[in-house]
């Protein structure tokens, strides 16, 4: 199994000290996991491409943007062209996967693609060679402080058997915490997104050393 990696989601934090929050975790993180929503795609929004930009370009640490927009088509190569470590469109959202996919690795970020809840794993298969990264949402995506979908951990199996030993990350978002990280690492995900459980910890950078031990299985 490949190693594990830890990327907190500033969706929770205190966004009037971004920058001070950031630098709670930048010592223990692996990327910064940056939630990108506009209105349309899903019922909430955070950030545009301008406040993004402030927000990459300030980060101590990779940025790993996920686009809940509704023209990604148009809008991930930008996001690689700034900086982003990873770039994830949903599948849900795309006009031309392949296409997305293609020009966000030619900008050089990592492309990834993510699928909703009810979108079904096998929508995958005809993207295996253009992936760096899979991402399964364990909670429908908008908003944070969600429960987590075990049920989804069947997806992540699939997933997982579907990499083999391709280099392709396996992500899960939503409800990530010291009491769900282990049931998401035993289906077969090594990069998990939490924000709640670590923004909300008294001690963040802790919380995250916490879930890495446990997704560690330590």
């Amino acid at each position: 199994m490949s190693e594990i990696r830890i990327t907190p989601s500033i969706l929770n934090a205190d966004l009037t000290k971004i920058d001070s929050e950031i630098a709670k975790i930048a010592q223990v993180s692996d990327l910064l996991h940056l939630d990108i929503m506009d209105n349309k795609f899903v019922p909430n929004q955070t950030w545009n491409f301008e406040s993004a930009h402030k927000i990459i370009s300030n980060s101590p640490i990779p940025v790993d943007a996920h686009l809940m927009i509704a023209d990604p088509d148009i809008q991930a190569r930008r996001y690689a062209e700034i900086g982003c470590r990873s770039v994830t469109v949903h599948f849900e959202a795309c006009e031309n996967v392949s296409i997305v996919l293609k020009s966000i690795r030619s900008a050089g970020a990592r492309s990834a693609l993510a699928l909703k809840p009810k979108t079904d794993f096998a929508v995958l298969k005809s993207y295996r060679e253009q992936l760096d990264m899979i991402l399964i949402m364990t909670v429908e995506p908008g908003f944070g402080g969600q429960k987590f979908m075990v049920e989804m951990m069947d997806k992540v199996r699939k997933s997982r058997e579907f990499i083999g030993d391709a280099d392709i990350w396996l992500q899960v978002d939503g409800g990530i915490s010291i009491e769900t990280i282990e049931i998401a690492r035993e289906a077969g995900a090594d990069t998990f997104v939490a924000g709640s459980a670590v923004f909300k910890a008294s001690d963040p950078a802790d919380m995250v050393l916490q879930l890495r031990k446990l997704a560690a299985g330590k």
